[in-house]
């Protein structure tokens, strides 16, 4: 099991995560899950969940898992396909996993889902790189 000091502090360092209300439900190895609101300044022209917070959700989630092995890892790149809309009021659940790491590179899957209900929003994979000092 890999010490998750360098990904809790990360998180506590992650101004842009906490200022959108997101509340990291778990972080263990090669797995996270992120909670979030969407509120009344996250819908677009269609009243629905503007897709870039819902991408920013997954990529926070994205963020923890790819980082629990305790070295510092970011984004290489992301792909996301939106599934269903959500809309105002609905609390959205990120679900990170690590599906492979080689090398210094790694992808994750991170599934979105609306919490009241288990329905899919969307489907991201993010492919990270680590880092060396």
């Amino acid at each position: 099991m890999a010490d998750l000091t360098h990904v809790e502090r990360m998180w506590q360092d992650d101004a842009a995560s906490r200022a959108l209300g997101m509340d990291a439900l778990v972080i263990e190895t090669d797995h996270a899950e992120v909670r979030m609101t969407i509120t009344d300044a996250m819908v677009n022209g269609h009243d629905i969940a503007h897709g870039g917070y819902i991408f920013t959700l997954a990529d926070s989630a994205f963020a923890l898992a790819c980082n629990s092995r305790g070295e510092t890892t970011v984004a290489a790149g992301a792909d996301i396909t939106f599934v269903a809309a959500a809309r105002r009021g609905d609390v959205l659940v990120a679900e990170a996993r690590v599906r492979t790491a080689y090398g210094r590179s790694g992808i994750t899957d991170v599934t979105v889902t609306r919490e009241d209900d288990g329905a899919v929003i969307a489907e991201f994979r993010g492919r990270s790189r680590t880092l060396r000092a």
